[in-house]
This record gives C-alpha cells, sequence and structure tokens, in this order.
C-alpha cells in the first residue's frame, strides 16, 4: 500500500469524531487521529446568540405580545442591529457544510445516517414535548398546536405535509436534512474524495442556479438555491481545511459568497418597506454574510488554533437544545420578567439568554448525553 503523510482531520463539532484522513494519495490507510477544533464550537454559540437577538429584540410579530409592545420601543438603538441576528442561520449552514463534510469523510452511510439522527433527534422530541406542553398551560398567551399537529412534529416533517410547526426555528432543521441527504447520496455513499466533493459541490451549485432560474417548485425543494450557496462555502473551507493551497477549492468558496450575498440582500433589503420593523442596509447584510464566511475560514486555515479553551466544548454542547427552545420558551420568560415583575428591558433580555443556556444545559445533560451515543450505537449496529 502506498505511504502517505497524515495530518489530523478535527473532530466534528456536533457530534463524535472522524477519521483521519492523508492528503495525498487519497486512497492511503492510517491510523485514526483527532483534534477539537473549538473555536468553531464558540463560532456556533455566537451564531445561535444572534439569532437569539433577532427573536427577542429585532422583529416584531409574536414578540410584541411577551414585551406588551413594540420591541422597538424597548431597544430603540440597538433594535436595529438585533434585526441583522437572522443571518446567524447563514452563519450556521456555512459551519454545516464544514462540519458535514468533515464528519462524512471516510464514513459509511449507515454510520454517517446513525450520526445525523441520534444529533438531532433526542433533544429536538424533548424540546417539541416541552414547548408544547408549556404553551398549553392556561397563563401562557400563546396558543399550542392542536395535538395532531404537535405528533407530526415530532417526525421532524411537519413543514412538508403542511402541519403547525411547534418550534419556530424547525424550517432551518428541515434545510438541513435536505443537504444531508444529497451529501448522503452523492458523497458518502459512493465514498468520499476531493474529485467527488468537487463535483458534487460544483454541480449543485449550478443545478442550483438553474433552478432559480426555472422557477420550477420541486426543483427549489431539491436543490433550495437560496441556502445552497452557505453549505457548498462551508464543505470548500473545509477541502481548504485539508488543503490551504487548493486553488479549486478556494475559487469555490468565493463564487458562494457572492452568490450567497446575493439572494441574502435580496430577501433581508427592505429599504423600500415603510412598515418595516428595521431597516437594514446593504452593506451590513454583506458585512453579517461575510463575517460566517471569514470566520469558518479563520478557523480552516488555524488562525484560531490558540481559541482552545475546554469552555468552548461546553459552549458547542449548548447551542443546538439553546436553539430549540431559545424563541417560544424565551418569550414565556420576557412575559414573565418583564410585564408580570416589571423587570427592566436589558435585563430581562439578559436573564432570558442566561434562563435559556440553563435549560440547555439541563437539556444537554440529561437528555442528549445518555440518548445520543445509545441511539446512535443502536442504529449503527449491523443487522
Amino acid at each position: 500500500m502506498t505511504s502517505a503523510t497524515v495530518r489530523p482531520v478535527a473532530e466534528a463539532a456536533d457530534g463524535p469524531a472522524v477519521p483521519a484522513v492523508p492528503v495525498v494519495p487519497e486512497t492511503a490507510s492510517a491510523p485514526r487521529r483527532v483534534s477539537r477544533l473549538r473555536a468553531l464550537d464558540g463560532l456556533r454559540l455566537v451564531a445561535a446568540l444572534m439569532v437569539a437577538a433577532y427573536h427577542y429584540g429585532g422583529r416584531g410579530g409574536d414578540v410584541t405580545t411577551a414585551w406588551g409592545g413594540s420591541a422597538a420601543h424597548q431597544f430603540p438603538t440597538l433594535h436595529t442591529l438585533f434585526s441583522y441576528g437572522c443571518l446567524g442561520v447563514q452563519v450556521f449552514f456555512v459551519i454545516s457544510g464544514f462540519v458535514i463534510c468533515m464528519s462524512g469523510w471516510g464514513r459509511t452511510l449507515t454510520a454517517y445516517f446513525a450520526s445525523r439522527v441520534a444529533r438531532l433527534m433526542p433533544a429536538y422530541w424533548v424540546a417539541v414535548l416541552l414547548v408544547t406542553a408549556v404553551f398549553a398551560l392556561p397563563v401562557v398567551a400563546y396558543d399550542a398546536v392542536s395535538p395532531s399537529d404537535a405528533l407530526v412534529n415530532l417526525t421532524l416533517l411537519q413543514q412538508p405535509l403542511g402541519a403547525d410547526r411547534v418550534l419556530g426555528v424547525c424550517w432551518t432543521l428541515w434545510v438541513e436534512i435536505r443537504f444531508y441527504a444529497l451529501f448522503a447520496l452523492c458523497v458518502v455513499l459512493p465514498g468520499a474524495n476531493r474529485r467527488r466533493v468537487l463535483l458534487f459541490s460544483g454541480g449543485w451549485l449550478l443545478a442550483a442556479v438553474l433552478a432559480q432560474a426555472s422557477q420550477e417548485p420541486l426543483l427549489d425543494l431539491l436543490l433550495m438555491p437560496e441556502y445552497a450557496p452557505y453549505f457548498i462555502g462551508g464543505i470548500g473551507l473545509y477541502l481548504v481545511h485539508r488543503d490551504r493551497r487548493d486553488a479549486h477549492a478556494w475559487a469555490l468558496t468565493a463564487v458562494c459568497f457572492l452568490i450567497g450575498q446575493h439572494y441574502a440582500v435580496d430577501s433581508l433589503w427592505n429599504a423600500t418597506d415603510p412598515n418595516a420593523f428595521a431597516h437594514r442596509t446593504t452593506f451590513g447584510i454583506i458585512a453579517v454574510v461575510g463575517f460566517g464566511f471569514v470566520a469558518v475560514a479563520a478557523i480552516a486555515l488555524g488562525w484560531l488554533s490558540r481559541a482552545n479553551w475546554r469552555w468552548l466544548t461546553v459552549a458547542g454542547a449548548l447551542t443546538y437544545p439553546f436553539y430549540l427552545v431559545h424563541e417560544h420558551l424565551g418569550w414565556v420568560v420576557i412575559h414573565l420578567l418583564h410585564r408580570t415583575l416589571g423587570v427592566p428591558s436589558a435585563a430581562t433580555f439578559v436573564l432570558t439568554i442566561a434562563s435559556m443556556l440553563v435549560l440547555a444545559w439541563l437539556l444537554n445533560r440529561c437528555v442528549e448525553k445518555p440518548l445520543t451515543p445509545r441511539l446512535r450505537a443502536a442504529l449503527s449496529r449491523a443487522r
């Protein structure tokens, strides 16, 4: 067998370790060595806090009930800044492209499937049941979904089935699931290597652009043109992580940023809407999208390798359960603190985020840690 120099590949930021992979040739085998990219854990929490800021103080709608008035009145200076927090989702998608390519490389389809299901579902199931139960309480100002729709939500297929959503953020999980499926069929199933990943990424990006031009709903559903550039950009940055001299990966990432910022500006720039909650600027939107790409690139290149503090691993572990529960349960806490107890707006904002982080820690400790490895083992077991 041809020998090759092997450098360590980082452990997936949201899952188990992945095998070390050779730089050249790609067919060589080597012992498994891992090191965790803790800076990626920290970036994930930053993205989640951005989304939380948007849900608590950067939008109108249901959060108005929690505050007893527009969040713009609670945060007259910061509400416009908070309105950019919705772009934390795009940052998440770039991170996801990086992590899924890393964690799927060298895995069998069964192991990949088991890892994704075990990572997503335990905390998600508990979050759905918890939010449904809290919203069913008579003292809560929000209506719970019907029992039938709540049960459908446990499948994570409520959006294509047209059921009401229990968790407002679950639309992003539906986007993630479709990305996982595309990557599994085109990369994991035949076996990951640089050439196949580049062909998949370039082919998906071109197909997504054509789907956008065709305005065909089925193609839009399958290829997700609005979100594909972020996932593909993350994949390109993982290839850069493997070889920083990979010109094709750099070009792929650059094109994805250019297309991704276009979609972000097109959907979020609202200067012509006189009734908009806040008016984002095109420069601000591009800057936040650019931050997501640059931050992941800095991690891929090892520039943040000194950010290796253990608490970042804890931050990464809290990110997913925090993301699931923070929106709707956060509104309940805001209503209790601000309207019932009269806590000032700024203190309410901070205490709400702190309480959701505590709840996320409990979910991680009591749900994810005991159930995730058991579910992964059960799904990985050979038949």
